[in-house]
């Protein structure tokens, strides 16, 4: 009978032992790699664009953004952020998206999100509708009776008007001048690309985030207007007119 229970015992530690040895790789099975999507992202004037717009959870998502607008942008999700994209230009942002949930991306350039430039990436869950927003602008539009003349460059200046770029706005300090011949020194204190332009006068150069440029120009008296013939930068606020008595 000793010899029985003896026996018995050992075929019982000998399934376990089986049975342990069975279970061991059965942990790790579950286990994977996470997966990689590519999603390509356009902006333009004034929407992004994505090829997908939800992933599993635990996905490693490549997002490539190519900038197919007239002006600068730049795209943010989860946190990370691309550099500012001139037109045309491209690049890419890598992301493992961890988490379940529900992930705001937008274009952090001034006055862009407001206007259309925003949505929601989903993981793990669907995504939402797109809605589209359609923003209505008035613009109130001022004549102004002017003598026309035939605008010159000059080199020997009376007096000097210091214009500041911003998003988006000018900041000029002189709101009226003398006739004769007006300099013009211009700054772009602003993040993107910017331009001072006297209406039918002189189109200034398009500035890079902190350029500058000086010009002068014959002004008879007369109301001038002056703007930023950057697209779109004119309806945002960028322009104005100048006083020459």
């Amino acid at each position: 009978m000793r010899r029985v229970r003896i026996a018995f015992a050992i075929l019982v530690v000998g399934a376990a032992g089986a049975a342990a040895s069975f279970a061991i790789p059965a942990i790790g099975a579950g286990s994977s790699s996470s997966k990689t999507v590519t999603i390509k992202v356009t902006a333009t004037e004034f929407k992004f664009a994505l090829s997908r717009r939800s992933v599993p959870t635990g996905t490693t998502v490549v997002f490539k953004i190519t900038n197919k607008g007239k002006i600068e942008h730049d795209f943010k999700v989860n946190g990370k952020k691309t550099r500012l994209l001139k037109p045309g230009q491209s690049t890419t942002l890598k992301i493992v998206f961890r988490k379940k949930g529900k992930f705001g991306y937008v274009c952090t350039v001034k006055g862009h999100a407001a206007i259309g430039m925003k949505g929601t990436f989903a993981v793990g869950v669907k995504a939402p509708p797109i809605t589209s927003t359609q923003t209505t602008t008035t613009t109130a539009t001022t004549t102004t009776a002017t003598t026309t003349t035939t605008p010159t460059t000059c080199t020997t200046p009376s007096t000097t008007v210091n214009v500041s770029m911003l998003e988006y706005r000018f900041v000029l300090d002189k709101s009226s001048v003398a006739a004769g011949c007006i300099q013009f020194v211009i700054k772009n204190d602003g993040q993107v690309v910017h331009n001072f332009a006297l209406s039918g006068i002189k189109e200034g150069a398009t500035l890079s985030p902190g350029a500058t440029e000086t010009w002068a120009v014959q002004l008879s008296a007369g109301s001038k207007n002056y703007t930023c013939t950057v697209p779109f930068h004119d309806s945002f606020g960028m322009n104005g007119s100048l006083t020459v008595t």
